[in-house]
């Protein structure tokens, strides 16, 4: 295998597409990097588009995703189903499950704005009870906020060279333990956009929102090292697969005894 930045994974524009609604995803254009299957199954609740997936993906997992609304682009397995009630029905058929509930109630970038206050209800407590009720371990993420959740790992952007995002998210994790990599000071580094009326130039891009300069769907893809969607709130709304790729391996290695070489 060739050995690469884990950043740079995903970058292959990829085209999911689906000839009907329980057919396996198909792949047209360039395949997705070779990866050694780990014989392991693993479920990812709220999974949109399918960062996290992917990043599960490549570090060996045979990944099904499951949204309550239809995701197009979607490039693996994919369940229209409520998250919460599929996980109490098939959650024990998994070895592993992941797990991103919505976080607009809970969120920093939510929570220092009136948008939208009171619209949003928390899924966290009821999607932990329900992944408790499986047996299995798990992996809870969602952004750094007011989210009540134990913070057993918190992961940025810069960890990861080629990632241009800073991306702050943490994990609670149950049945699995993840090393917390060291995390690069942002001294140096700055997010190009206008801020109060000035245009600021930098190294790193802000993938939320729809004005300010934040950047082209093409910038946004490489920032993330996400390649197979190109729509903002499909990216905005994911997480780098680099980083769900550093907690697969780990996890692979706490569930089958096999520390696998970097990629």
């Amino acid at each position: 295998m060739t050995h690469m930045s884990p950043a740079n994974l995903w970058t292959s524009q990829w085209r999911p597409v689906r000839h009907n609604d329980s057919a396996p995803v198909l792949i047209t254009g360039p395949m997705p990097p070779e990866r050694e299957p780990n014989g392991l199954r693993l479920l990812d609740l709220f999974c949109c588009a399918g960062g996290a997936s992917m990043g599960y993906h490549l570090a060996g997992f045979d990944v099904t995703g499951v949204d309550i609304v239809p995701q197009p682009n979607y490039p693996l397995r994919f369940h229209q189903s409520d998250a919460i009630a599929f996980v109490r029905e098939n959650g024990r058929d998994f070895d592993v499950i992941g797990a991103c509930p919505p976080c607009q109630a809970d969120c920093t970038l939510s929570a220092g704005t009136n948008q939208g206050r009171g619209a949003h209800r928390s899924l966290l407590a009821e999607t932990r009870e329900a992944l408790l009720s499986t047996g299995r371990p798990w992996i809870i993420e969602n952004p750094v906020g007011r989210a009540r959740m134990r913070r057993d790992l918190l992961l940025c952007g810069l960890m990861f060279p080629g990632l241009k995002v800073f991306r702050h998210r943490q994990f609670e994790l149950h049945g699995l333990t993840v090393p917390q990599p060291a995390h690069p000071g942002h001294a140096g580094h700055r997010v190009r956009g206008w801020r109060h009326g000035r245009f600021h130039e930098g190294d790193m891009v802000a993938v939320y929102g729809e004005g300010g300069g934040k950047g082209s769907i093409t910038e946004w893809q490489s920032a993330m090292g996400i390649g197979w969607t190109d729509i903002r709130r499909e990216l905005a709304e994911a997480i780098p697969p680099a980083y769900s790729h550093l907690i697969g391996r780990a996890a692979t290695a706490c569930l089958t005894g096999v520390q696998r070489d970097a990629a």
